[in-house]
């Protein structure tokens, strides 16, 4: 049985971490950097303590993710409202044929 995960070495807040992972090395590295730069802004902001910046980075993040999975289910669900509604007027307008036997 052969491994196809790669192993990619990330750096997040001077640790290294090694992961094997299928993904692209380089969309794996641009996720690290984007929680570095979360990590960044928070340190900016006043927070000093390392692991808090992280915590509250990774709260944030999930924060966004959640709210942006409830946006897309409630587009879903108003297109979904809105094509019902289109076929109920379209159904109005030009009924079906009657069917010949």
């Amino acid at each position: 049985m052969t491994d196809n995960r790669a192993r990619v070495e990330l750096t997040l807040l001077g640790q290294t971490l090694t992961l094997r992972s299928e993904a692209d090395p380089a969309y794996l590295k641009a996720l690290a950097a984007f929680v570095e730069q979360r990590v960044a802004a928070l340190q900016r902001s006043g927070v000093r303590d390392p692991l808090k910046a992280l915590t509250l980075a990774a709260l944030e993040i999930a924060d966004e993710l959640h709210r942006a999975r409830e946006e897309k289910t409630r587009d879903a669900g108003e297109v979904e409202a809105r094509l019902g509604a289109l076929v109920e007027l379209l159904d109005r307008v030009a009924p079906d044929p009657p069917r010949r036997p």
